[in-house]
This record gives structure tokens, C-alpha cells and sequence, in this order.
């Protein structure tokens, strides 16, 4: 018995597919050799139901995870973090399941299931099928339900597996174990072959069932109230005939009540129907649209180019807790995307992107339906800078506390570094963030103590002022690219006297062919890249970060910390970082909310913060996340 609680192709990873590879091959086979398609047809059909089911689950999926739109309607509040999607990766092995029980019944019963036999569509079939569905399938699933859960043994080795997941989601309902799967397997497929035997099934009963048995699956473990309690009350009966997501949430968290499969009327006759269900569907639904509760804090991001789109969580779960990297299998997908972007453009405004809780301080991610290139085009300007100016207004109006800028929206050319917001409304009471001090306290950390020169570009910039004001300051040599002497002479004079010295201004990459230290706050070509001496380590600031050009050398990330480990409800990447990583500058805005600190931090950056910023970071637990690589 316990055999039943692991999958047979549970060390396969993602080479399990390959086991679709036989219905595929029938397929080909008998279309080119066969001059009899039944074979051919029906595993074509069951490819076809599988590949449907997948996306029907995806489709589930990327509702549940559009915020925007859920946020004031999930009746479990708390987010799906790395530990649950992981446990949860292998969802659709009961799909698998599925097509090589139908592939076996198809071979068995071949001669009885040819086309002429089993027409596309019998009206009495949906009789016999509703008929069997209500008599056999619900109570036996009630029945075989309700035992998992008052059997010990049975709930320990069978079922424990699909209630270890915290928060529902659509692809809670596949995730199961094989003992679990087979028993839906049976209560699935009885009223299908049941039907077939009484011939009156169909080919359109069967696709219609295998789909919305799943869809329904799906909706019961959704996390979103999508029906409205009016409907209940107009019609009473429906109580008892289809069940809601809150209904079976509340059986997730409680387990001892709701056992049905999508009809409460055996939780009546079984008297395990939960008494809070219908009340409880009633108030979800009519706190629709207020908040529920106010962050305490927000990151306002925004998009980097198309195909990083595709890593957003209501696009594929999965993709997006991993690392953002370019996979050439969604190349098909990106004029669909293209479409959208520029709909987002034209209409759309900053949206809930992603969530998580720290230290029982709710925080979220916002978007800006803006694209990296988009900043760097003048007509666009003006309209980032009202999105982003709306979001500051918004997040001051329901009570945020701090919001931080991420990247290009806090660009020096397109609003000063945040500064535009905070003088255009000196009232606010969020504070504003760009989170840079944060970012300058990393790189200067990465360096290590011994440096007595570095080489610096984009020196002239926020973040290189700051970078270099420090090093002088540490009695490190600080080579300044920069073609422009009125501006070095600007951040020279405010280093102290005796420091300025420290300073040196170069206009040109072969003045550090000999310094091994390179700070990068601009892009670097190949060539550039080239007049480093080997061994030298590449630190950076700019964005998107430099190719790792040169073997003999070592590039470092971008500037990120790790959030503390009691971060809850964290399931998505942030881009290119590493799970529970965030950029610097997200970081900072943290530190900023756990500190209480009541000041904006807008501008230029005040040097004598930076260690201040950096004893906080790590006092609430951030660390960094400086990596080499080769």
C-alpha cells in the first residue's frame, strides 16, 4: 500500500513527458502506414483532452495570481511562497496518469470504440452521464473522502500530501498522490465508460466531461470567490448542488467538514457540512472591493523588456519562481506579448504585481505598465512620471508608509532621483525611497578592505558620487571616467580636503590597464572590457548588468540582498536574482520601513548614511548577496 503514495516516474523530472511519447508516435504511425484511423484518432483525443487539461489549469492559474483583480476576493489571504510551489511542481502527474489509463481502455476496447460507434454528440449520454455522476461518482468520493480523513494511516500515506499545501491554488487540485489519482481516476471515469456501455456516449461527452471536471476541481481550490452570494440566495438549491471556494477552503483549513467532490447536498446527508460555509461566502463576497488590509510598505517596479514579461507570476507560476532567463521555446509567444505591452501603454494603469509579509508587515510590489525602452523615449516621459506620481498618491491616500523606487522610475533625467514628487507634494506622508543608499552600501562592501585603487565608471552619476566621495575617504585611489572636468571638480570639492587628492579624473579605459578593481556604473563593450588586466573583478551598478566577456576575469551581480529568513508568502523572483533576493534598492526600502525612519530619501545621496544603512540592513537580518562568477 504504501507503493501508492509515490509516483512510478517521480525521479524522471521533466523527462516523465517522454512517457506521452508512445501516443504520439501511434499517431504518426498509423496515419502514415494505417488505412484504419481509429487508432490513430483516439490517441490523438486523448493527447488533445491532456493538452487542454494542462492549460485549463494554467489558465486557473494565471487568474488566481492577477491581484489586481483577486486581491479583495481570496478566501485564504496569504501568498503561495517558494516551499508550496515547489511542493506543488509536479501537479499534472495525475494528467500522465489519466492518458495511460485511457490509452490502456482504448486498446482493450478498441473494436467497440470506433467513430461509427461513438458519435460526436448523443443527448442522452449527458442524461446517463448526469445521472451516474450524481448517484456513483459524488457518493463514492464522499465516501472513499471522508475515510482519508478519519483513517489515520490512510491520511498519513495518501492524503496528507495534498492538504501539505498552506494556501489553495489551481494546481493544489492536481497535486496528489498516486492512490489519490487513481481513486479520481475511477470517480471520473465511471460516468464516462458507464455511458459508453449503455451506448449513448459521445465524443463530444467526453471532452466536455474530462474538461469540466477539472475546471471544477480548479475552482474549488482557486483561493478567489467568484460567485456571487445574490445567486445563492435567488436560488437556495444551488447550495446543495455546486459547491464555491470558500466552501472547500474551509476545508483545507478545518479538514473535519466539507468532504464532497462539487455537491454540498452529501456534506448535508453526511451532516459534515461546515456551518460558516454559505456565511462566510456571503462576506468575501460583500467586501468585494475594499481593502482588506493597507501595506506597509510598496516596491514600484516596472517592466524591462518583452520577454521578461513572461516571467511575471499570472503568465507561468513556475517560470516565475526561478531566475529570470531567456527561454527560446516562448519566442511564439512574443507578438502576443508585443500586443499587450503596447495595450498596457495606452490603458492600462499600476497594478498589484506580487505580495509577501515580514515581521507581520504586509509588502507589496507594484507595476508600472511601463517597458525599459519606453523610458528612454522623450514622448513617454511625461506620462511614467504621472504613473509614477499617481502610485506615490495612491500609496499616501490608503496609508503606506514607505514606497521605493525601483530602477529607471527613479532616473535622474526623468524625475531627479524622486525628487520631483517630493516638492510638487511637500505633505506626504508616505516616505519616498529610491533605496540607492542601500545599493552604494553593497558595492563598497563587496570591495574588499585591501584596495588601495579602483577604476569607476558612470562616475559622475548618482550612485559613482557617492562611490567615490566614500573610497577618498578611505584613502583608496579613485579613478574617475569622465569627460566632463566641471563635474568632477564638483563631486572633487566635496570630498575633505585632505581626501581630494583621492581623486583623479581619467577620460579614457587604458588609464586602468593596470588597476584590478573595476566599479562599472556604465556598459562596457567587449573592447572596453579588454583593457582590464587579468584577474580583475568587475563590480556593477549599470542595468541590464555587462556581458561576461573576458574568461580571466570576474563579473559580480548587481547589487541585492537576501530577506530575512522570516519572510512569508514570497513566490516570486525578483528578475534575474536568486529566490528571496531582491535588488538593493527594494532592499533599502525595507530597511527604511523596519527602521521607522520618518525622512524621504530623494536625490542625491547623503555619503554619511551609508554606513548607518548598511548596520541596519544587517541588524534586521538582510544580508548580501555578492557572487562571483567566472
Amino acid at each position: 500500500m504504501v507503493a501508492f503514495s509515490a509516483w512510478p516516474w517521480g525521479n524522471f523530472g521533466n523527462l516523465k513527458y517522454l512517457l506521452y511519447a508512445p501516443l504520439a508516435a501511434q499517431v504518426v504511425y498509423s496515419w502514415t502506414y494505417e488505412q484504419d484511423y481509429s487508432r490513430a484518432l483516439w490517441c490523438l483525443h486523448i493527447l488533445i483532452i491532456c493538452g487542454l487539461k494542462g492549460l485549463l489549469h494554467v489558465l486557473w492559474s494565471t487568474y488566481n495570481s492577477m491581484l489586481w483583480v483577486t486581491r479583495t476576493l481570496r478566501t485564504n489571504p496569504n501568498g503561495v511562497d517558494f516551499k508550496q510551489i515547489d511542493h506543488e511542481w509536479h501537479w499534472d502527474n495525475y494528467i500522465l496518469l489519466q492518458a495511460i489509463i485511457a490509452s490502456i481502455i482504448c486498446y482493450m476496447s478498441l473494436p467497440l470504440m470506433t467513430m461509427n460507434i461513438i458519435p460526436l454528440w448523443n443527448m442522452k449520454g449527458l442524461v446517463a452521464l448526469i445521472v451516474l455522476h450524481v448517484t456513483i461518482s459524488e457518493p463514492l468520493y464522499y465516501f472513499l473522502h471522508r475515510s482519508f480523513h478519519t483513517k489515520t494511516y490512510l491520511f498519513t500515506h495518501f492524503h496528507s500530501f495534498h492538504h501539505s499545501s498552506p494556501v489553495p491554488h489551481p494546481m493544489t487540485s492536481g497535486n496528489a498522490t498516486l492512490m489519490e489519482s487513481l481513486i479520481l481516476c475511477v470517480v471520473a471515469g465511471v460516468p464516462l465508460i458507464g455511458s459508453c456501455l449503455l451506448g449513448v456516449g459521445s465524443i463530444g461527452l467526453i471532452y466536455g466531461y474530462a474538461i469540466m471536471f477539472d475546471f471544477l476541481r480548479c475552482l474549488g481550490h482557486c483561493n478567489v470567490e467568484i460567485f456571487s452570494h445574490k445567486l445563492f440566495e435567488t436560488l437556495p438549491i444551488l447550495r446543495y448542488l455546486i459547491y464555491t471556494p470558500t466552501y472547500h477552503s474551509l476545508h483545507h483549513q478545518e479538514m473535519g467538514t466539507n468532504f464532497c467532490l462539487f455537491m454540498p447536498l452529501f456534506d448535508v446527508l453526511g451532516n459534515t457540512l461546515n456551518s460558516n460555509s454559505w456565511g462566510l461566502q456571503k462576506k468575501i463576497r460583500l467586501s468585494a472591493g475594499e481593502r482588506k488590509r493597507v501595506p506597509e510598505f510598496v516596491f514600484l517596479a516596472h517592466g524591462v523588456d518583452v520577454m521578461s514579461a513572461m516571467h511575471a507570476p499570472f503568465v507561468f507560476r513556475s517560470f516565475a519562481s526561478m531566475p529570470y532567463t531567456t527561454r527560446l521555446f516562448l519566442l511564439p509567444m512574443w507578438p502576443f506579448t508585443f500586443i499587450v505591452m503596447l495595450g498596457m501603454w495606452a490603458w492600462s494603469k499600476t497594478f498589484l504585481f506580487s505580495f509577501y509579509t515580514l515581521r507581520n508587515k504586509l509588502c507589496q510590489t507594484w507595476g508600472v505598465p511601463r517597458f525599459g525602452f519606453q523610458y528612454f523615449l522623450p514622448i513617454a516621459k511625461q506620462g511614467i512620471n504621472n504613473q509614477i506620481e499617481n502610485a506615490i498618491l495612491r500609496a499616501d491616500k490608503i496609508g503606506v508608509k514607505v514606497i521605493s523606487l525601483a530602477a529607471l522610475n527613479k532616473n535622474e533625467a526623468l524625475n531627479g532621483g524622486g525628487t520631483l514628487f517630493v516638492n510638487k507634494h511637500p505633505n506626504l506622508r508616505v516616505r519616498v525611497v529610491h533605496g540607492n543608499t542601500l545599493t552604494a552600501a553593497v558595492i563598497l562592501n563587496e570591495i574588499p578592505k585591501d584596495v588601495k585603487e579602483v577604476f569607476l565608471t558612470g562616475a559622475t552619476s548618482k550612485l559613482g558620487r557617492a562611490i567615490a566621495l566614500y573610497l577618498c575617504r578611505r584613502g583608496v585611489r579613485v579613478l574617475m571616467l569622465t569627460l566632463s572636468m566641471e563635474r568632477f571638480q564638483k563631486i572633487q570639492k566635496e570630498a575633505p580636503v585632505e581626501f581630494q587628492n583621492y581623486l583623479v579624473q581619467v577620460t579614457k579605459y587604458n588609464a586602468a590597464q593596470n588597476c584590478k578593481t573595476w566599479i562599472v556604473g556604465k556598459w562596457l563593450t567587449p573592447r572596453e572590457q579588454s583593457w582590464a588586466p587579468k584577474g580583475t573583478h568587475f563590480h556593477q551598478f549599470v542595468v541590464p548588468p555587462i556581458l561576461n566577456f573576458r574568461r580571466n576575469c570576474t563579473y559580480g551581480d548587481l547589487a541585492a540582498m537576501r530577506l530575512p529568513e522570516d519572510v512569508q508568502g514570497l513566490g516570486t523572483c525578483e528578475y534575474t536574482m536568486d529566490r528571496g533576493v531582491v535588488h538593493a534598492c527594494h532592499a533599502g526600502g525595507v530597511v527604511h520601513m523596519l527602521e521607522g525612519w520618518e525622512h524621504h530619501e530623494v536625490g542625491a545621496i547623503d555619503v554619511d548614511r551609508i554606513d548607518l544603512v548598511w548596520d541596519a540592513a544587517m541588524r534586521h537580518g538582510l544580508r548580501s548577496v555578492s557572487s562571483l562568477t567566472r
